[in-house]
């Protein structure tokens, strides 16, 4: 077992910091780990799930099953270690290991094997009846080949534009104008503010799978109790951009990178009525989008730090649960990567010392930086064009809008 270095250091500044070689043990520790439980069997697993080390893990198994085992993990151990790593990114590393993992599994059951285990199971215990691959559920239309799943609502959006006499509407590229800022009392009141409820009603529900509209739905929700006429024209705009991406959804791909990431992004004082901001995060895994968020911050940030900041802390708690969610189910999974486009917000996590112009942010300040520390979440600047997340925190113009909309349809990521 290789001995942890300090995780905090003191610098010739005499200020303490994280110290960067205890941080990259702990992540090759956690990938090791992670391979290790990837490549058991059922029965292995359940002996070393709560190991919080890859040398917690050797050490139960050899203890356990004794020479067999022992040599096996010997001989995995010895392959990720002739992998060359100096020649290879860390992604492309973790693609062979994972693939070397899968390849070592030992008395594992086929995928196939396993459902069809587990369905006759609950056969015994409850009354069902397997119907097979689903295609059509509440609205969503689940089409799949041999390696993606892609999850629409085509059928659904042609009916809501048929309902709502938007069937011959000119479509346009973006679901908001750029630079459009709404507002409670700007325009109009509308007669009937029934038709405004029903269509945001209807756009809410298409958001399950579109976060394209994510950021623009946000938006019109926020004047549902006194809708006005420009209120209305923004909703309808919204489905002029449904109509020209009728065949947009959810891909879901099947990949060997099973690393977390996070981006997140934040628009300062976007609202005119309480100037408060608009936090926006995506969640990957690999190249697959998991969960989204377009939403108005509870308080008013005094700065872009402070409101990026709250943006970082929402965005880590996601991450969070998705790493306890995983661990759960018995899948360990290395330090996800949290990407940030505010060097000073970033700067906030790593530096030990508070100002006190900070102290209203405290909590948030010291629940980020605990996972800093502790290893648990890594932060990375990001540059503002590269920012996914723009797209859930502001209405950007079309040139911006589609680069970051095909990222979040899975065509592949490089931050």
């Amino acid at each position: 077992q290789v001995p942890c270095p300090s995780q905090i250091i003191i610098g010739e500044d005499g200020e303490s910091r994280t110290n960067p070689a205890a941080a990259m043990l702990l992540r090759t520790d956690q990938l090791i780990l992670g391979w290790i439980n990837s490549s058991l069997s059922d029965g292995h697993l359940s002996q070393v799930i709560n190991s919080e080390s890859s040398h917690d893990a050797w050490h139960v198994l050899e203890t356990l099953y004794g020479s067999h085992t022992q040599d096996r993990l010997q001989q995995m151990k010895g392959e990720l270690q002739s992998l060359n790593k100096g020649s290879s990114s860390l992604e492309d590393y973790m693609h062979k290991a994972k693939s070397l993992a899968l390849s070592l599994r030992g008395a594992g059951r086929s995928s196939s094997s396993s459902i069809s285990s587990f369905i006759s199971h609950l056969s015994t215990a409850f009354h069902m009846k397997d119907l097979g691959y689903v295609y059509y559920f509440l609205g969503l239309q689940i089409t799949r080949d041999e390696s993606t799943i892609t999850v629409t609502q085509t059928r659904y959006l042609l009916s809501l534009l048929q309902k709502f006499g938007l069937d011959s509407a000119k479509p346009v590229s973006t679901p908001m104008a750029s630079g459009t800022s709404l507002t409670a009392n700007e325009g109009a009141l509308l007669s009937d503010p029934t038709y405004y409820r029903r269509l945001v009603g209807s756009l809410q529900y298409l958001t399950l799978i579109r976060p394209d509209i994510s950021y623009a739905v946000n938006n019109i929700c926020q004047f549902m109790q006194n809708p006005r006429d420009t209120h209305l024209l923004a909703v309808k705009r919204i489905f002029r951009y449904l109509k020209g991406t009728l065949n947009i959804g959810l891909n879901f791909v099947q990949t060997s990178l099973i690393a977390l990431r996070g981006f997140c992004d934040a628009d300062w004082a976007g609202s005119r009525d309480d100037r408060r901001s608009t936090t926006g995060f995506a969640i990957y895994m690999g190249d697959n989008l998991l969960s989204w968020v377009a939403k108005k911050q509870a308080t008013v940030s005094r700065s872009t730090t402070e409101e990026e900041y709250h943006a970082l802390a929402s965005t880590t708690v996601e991450l969070m649960w998705f790493m306890h969610l995983l661990k759960s189910i018995g899948y360990l999974i290395p330090a996800p990567t949290l990407y940030c486009d505010n060097i000073s917000a970033i700067n906030m996590a790593k530096n030990l010392v508070f100002h006190h112009r900070t102290k209203h942010i405290q909590i948030d300040i010291h629940f980020v930086r605990e996972q800093v520390a502790r290893g648990i979440l890594f932060l990375q600047h990001i540059s503002g064009p590269h920012q996914i997340a723009d797209i859930f925190s502001k209405p950007l113009c079309a040139a911006k809008f589609l680069p970051n909309r095909s990222k979040l349809f899975n065509n592949p990521i490089s931050p």
